[in-house]
C-alpha cells in the first residue's frame, strides 16, 4: 500500500502524528507514527476515519455570496468575493470606527494564519476584537497560569506521566477528550502499578472507571474541594519549605485564608466526607512526584481562573513544579489552541505572549511591523461579547473562521438573532451547509487538513510541521492565503508573503526573547525534523520539555504566587423552577459540531445521537425509563431528548453531550439551554452549570414519545398544503372547524 504521508492529527490538543495510506483519491487507512513523540504509534478512533471527512458532497470549492439573506447562494469568483466584503469593510470602518468589526476563529487554525489575524486586525485596521473558540475552552487556564506562575505556557510534558507517582485528574474525560493520553497513562500504570490515578469529576465517566481513587465533587464544589484539601495538606506537614521561602511569594495570606475556612462548610460544599479528603491529601503527601491534568471542568466556569489558581496553589505548597513528573498541566482541547495563544489570537493579545494593553509591548510589536501607533491599547470584545454587541448593534461585521459558533457558544438563540442583526457575516469553512455558513452573506472556501501545510503547538508546547498532503479541492485555500488576499485587496503592506514559511518565519521573530521563544524553531528546521518544542532560541537549541526547572518564574521577582480564592457559587442555580443542574461535555466518537466526524460512518453507528443522562433515583421520581423522550428546560430554550438512565450522574443533575446541532434536529442543540455569563477576568463562559427542568413526554395519540417534532411537522405540512390548494381555488375550504 502506498503511502501518501504523515501529518498532524486537527482534532484535539494531543497532537498524535498519523501516517496515511492510499491515495490522493482515496485514503485506505490511517495509522500512528510509532517514532512521534505525541503519540508514539496511538491512535484514536476519530484520527483513524478521517479519509471519510475529506473529499464529501458538501466540500466548498468557490467562495459563495448573496445580497440578501433571503437569496440562495450563487457561486463567484475570489475576486469579486473579497472586493465585495471589503468594501463593506472599509465603509462600516469609516463610518463607524475601527470597534465595528470582529473576528471570531478557533484552535483549529494553523498559526501562521493567526498570526496574519493578528497583524491585519490588531496592527492595520486598529481593531483588537480578534478571538477564539479556545476562550470557550482555555481562557480560564491561560488565566490562571499568567496570575500565578506570571506568563501562560504550561510547564509540563507527556513524558510526566510516566514519571508522575501520582496523577491526579480534574475537570477532564481524559478517556473521551484526549484518549490516546489515556491510553498512555494506563500503559504506565501497567509497568508501575504502584502509580496512582485519583479523578475528581461529578460524573462517574470512563476515566472514573480506571481510577485508582475517585472523588465525586459536587457541580460548582471545585474550589471548595482543593481548599479543603489545602487545609488538610498544611494540617499533616506536606508542605516543602525550602521551595516556599525560596521561591513563592503570599505563603502567609494563604496559609492564614486555608486556616480561617470551616472545614465542614468546605465539605458540603464539595459534596465530600473528610476521609475522602484526607486519602487524597495522605496520597499527595506521600507522592515524590505529584501531576495534575486538567480541562474543560475547571475552565468552563465564572471562576475558572480561580479554580485554576487554587490547584497551582497546591503544586506551590508541596514544591511539586518545575521537575520530572510534577505539575499543573492543562490539557488544550483543540489541534492549535496553543498557537493562537502565542500568535496573539485572544482579544487582549498580541504575538509572542504579549498583551495589548501594556505599552512597551504594543511599541514592539508596531515597531516590528513598521507601523508605530497603530495598535489599540484597549482589550477587544471576546468571543461571548462580541455576540452581544452584534445583537445591540454596536458591532456592525464579524468574520466567522474555523468554528461553528451557531452550535458551540452558550445561549444559541441570542446567538442567531445576533448573527441576524449583523450587517456583514463572512463564514470562511471547508463545508457547507454547517449551522453557521447558513447565516452568512458570504462563504470562503478553505482548505481543510490534508489539503494544505500545516504548523501548530500541542498541548506539551511541541511545535510541529505537517506538509501538503493531496490537491486542494477546486478553489479552496488555506486559511492564511484566504486573510493575506484580503488585506492586498485593501491596499496593504506586508502581506505579500509567497508561502506558508516566509509567514512563519516572520512570526517567530516576534517570540525572540520571550517565554514561548521559538526563534530557532524556522521553517527550515521544522521540515527537517517534523517536532520541536518550545523554548527553543536558537537554530541548534533541541527543544525544552519542561519550563522551571531552574524554579524561577517570570513574575517581576522570580517568584511563583499563592492566591486565596474562596468558593464563589455558579451564576445560576437550582430552584424549584429549574431544580437540575445541566452540565455538558464530549463523547469519544465525537468532535465538537459533527462537521467532519458526522461523515464517517463508523463514529456516527458508535455515536448515532444526543441523549440526557439521567440518575436512576431522579429517573424513577420522573418516572423516566431507557429511551423515554425528555424535556429539557431553561430560562433560554427547551429541547427533547431520549434519557438514558445511569448512576454515573450524580442525583439533582444531568448531561447531554454538546455536538449535535440544528442540522441534526433543528432547535435541539443542548446550548440552546446553556448560559452566557462570562468570568470578570478570563471572561470564560460557565458552559458546565446552568438550572434545567425535566418532565417526560407524553407519547402522541396513536404514537410513540420517540418521534419528537416529527408528527408535528408532518401534521401541520398537511395542513399547508391542504390550504395553497384551497386558496387557489376561489371557494376556499367550505367547511368549519370544529362540530359544535
Amino acid at each position: 500500500m502506498s503511502v501518501v504521508g504523515e501529518s498532524i492529527c486537527p482534532y484535539c490538543g494531543v497532537g498524535c502524528r498519523l501516517r496515511i495510506e492510499g491515495s490522493a483519491e482515496h485514503v485506505s487507512r490511517v495509522r500512528g507514527v510509532e517514532t512521534a513523540p505525541a503519540n508514539r504509534g496511538l491512535l484514536c478512533a476519530k484520527g483513524a476515519q478521517l479519509g471519510p471527512t475529506l473529499w464529501t458532497a458538501d466540500r466548498l470549492t468557490r467562495p459563495q455570496l448573496r445580497l440578501s439573506r433571503c437569496d440562495p447562494f450563487r457561486a463567484t469568483d475570489w475576486d469579486t468575493a473579497l472586493r465585495f466584503i471589503a468594501e463593506i469593510v472599509v465603509n462600516l470602518r469609516n463610518t463607524y470606527g475601527p470597534e465595528a468589526l470582529a473576528f471570531y476563529g478557533s484552535g483549529q487554525l494553523d498559526t501562521p494564519t493567526v498570526y496574519t489575524v493578528a497583524k491585519l486586525f490588531k496592527g492595520c485596521l486598529g481593531c483588537n476584537n480578534t478571538d477564539s473558540n479556545s476562550r470557550l475552552c482555555m481562557a480560564a487556564a491561560v488565566a490562571g497560569y499568567r496570575s500565578s506562575l506570571g506568563s501562560d505556557g504550561p510547564p509540563c510534558c507527556y513524558d510526566d506521566i510516566d514519571l508522575a507517582d501520582l496523577v491526579l485528574i480534574i475537570g477532564s474525560n481524559l478517556a473521551e477528550a484526549h484518549p490516546v493520553l489515556f491510553d498512555r497513562l494506563r500503559a504506565s500504570k501497567r509497568r508501575r502499578p504502584e502509580q496512582q490515578v485519583v479523578v475528581i469529576d461529578p460524573r462517574r465517566t470512563p476515566t472514573a472507571e480506571a481510577a485508582d481513587l475517585y472523588l465525586p465533587v459536587a457541580p460548582g464544589g471545585d474550589i471548595a474541594l482543593l481548599n479543603a484539601l489545602g487545609r488538610q495538606l498544611l494540617r499533616i506537614g506536606a508542605v516543602d519549605w525550602a521551595f516556599v521561602a525560596a521561591h513563592t511569594r503570599g505563603f502567609d495570606e494563604y496559609r492564614h485564608f486555608l486556616l480561617s475556612q470551616e472545614p465542614e462548610e468546605l465539605l458540603a460544599v464539595a459534596g465530600l466526607s473528610a476521609s475522602a479528603v484526607s486519602q487524597l491529601a495522605e496520597r499527595i503527601s506521600r507522592a515524590g512526584t505529584f501531576l495534575s491534568l486538567y480541562c474543560m471542568g475547571l475552565n468552563q466556569s465564572t471562576v475558572g481562573m480561580w479554580k485554576n489558581n487554587s490547584l497551582i496553589n497546591l503544586h506551590l505548597l508541596t514544591g511539586q513544579i518545575g521537575k520530572p513528573g510534577a505539575g499543573p498541566f492543562s490539557l488544550t482541547g483543540q489541534p492549535n489552541a496553543m498557537g493562537g495563544r502565542e500568535a496573539g489570537l485572544l482579544a487582549h493579545q498580541l504575538p509572542g505572549y504579549r498583551l495589548v494593553d501594556h505599552a512597551d509591548d504594543r511599541r514592539e510589536v508596531e515597531g516590528y511591523w513598521g507601523r508605530p501607533g497603530s495598535i489599540s491599547p484597549r482589550p477587544g470584545l471576546t468571543a461571548v461579547e462580541m455576540f452581544r454587541a452584534l445583537e445591540k448593534g454596536q458591532l456592525k461585521a464579524i468574520w466567522i473562521a474555523g468554528t461553528n459558533p451557531a452550535v458551540s457558544l452558550p445561549d444559541l438563540h441570542h446567538v442567531r438573532r445576533a448573527l441576524q442583526r449583523a450587517a456583514l457575516v463572512v463564514v470562511q469553512d471547508a463545508y457547507h451547509p454547517t449551522e453557521t455558513t447558513q447565516l452568512a452573506d458570504v462563504i470562503l472556501p478553505a482548505a481543510p487538513w490534508g489539503e494544505k501545510e500545516w504548523i501548530s503547538t500541542n498541548s506539551e508546547r511541541m511545535i510541529g510541521w505537517s506538509p501538503q498532503l493531496f490537491p486542494a479541492l477546486g478553489e479552496a485555500l488555506p486559511d492564511w492565503q484566504i486573510l493575506a488576499r484580503f488585506a492586498q485587496t485593501l491596499g496593504l503592506r506586508g502581506f505579500d508573503w509567497g508561502s506558508v514559511d516566509e509567514v512563519w518565519d516572520e512570526f517567530i521573530g516576534l517570540t525572540r526573547g520571550r517565554l514561548c521563544d521559538m526563534s530557532g524553531a524556522t521553517s527550515t528546521r521544522l521540515r527537517a525534523v517534523t517536532n520541536l518544542q518550545w523554548p527553543c532560541p536558537s537554530p541548534d537549541h533541541p527543544g525544552t520539555p519542561r519550563l522551571y526547572l531552574d524554579r524561577r518564574f517570570p513574575t517581576p521577582d522570580g517568584r511563583a504566587v499563592f492566591l486565596p480564592r474562596n468558593h464563589q457559587e455558579p451564576r445560576e442555580l437550582p430552584d424549584h423552577e429549574f431544580p437540575f443542574v445541566l452540565t455538558t461535555g464530549r463523547l469519544y466518537a465525537h468532535w465538537h459540531t459533527l462537521t467532519r466526524t458526522a461523515k464517517a460512518d463508523k463514529l456516527v453507528r458508535r455515536s448515532p445521537g444526543p441523549f440526557v443522562e439521567i440518575n436512576p433515583l431522579d429517573a424513577a421520581r420522573l418516572g423516566l425509563a431507557d429511551g423515554d423522550l425528555v424535556q429539557l428546560s431553561s430560562r433560554r430554550g427547551t429541547i427533547r431528548l431520549p434519557a438514558r438512565v445511569r448512576p454515573g450522574v450524580s442525583p439533582g443533575m444531568v448531561f447531554v453531550p454538546f455536538h449535535w446541532g440544528d442540522l441534526f434536529a433543528e432547535g435541539n442543540a443542548a446550548n440552546y439551554l446553556t448560559i452566557s455569563a462570562i468570568g470578570r477576568v478570563a471572561k470564560q463562559p460557565e458552559l458546565k452549570f446552568c438550572a434545567v427542568s425535566l418532565e417526560k413526554v407524553a407519547a402522541a395519540a396513536g404514537g410513540s414519545a420517540g418521534g419528537g417534532t416529527g408528527d408535528l411537522t408532518d401534521l401541520l405540512g398537511a395542513i399547508r398544503s391542504r390550504f395553497q390548494a384551497a386558496l387557489a381555488s376561489p371557494g376556499g375550504t367550505g367547511q368549519p372547524l370544529c362540530q359544535t
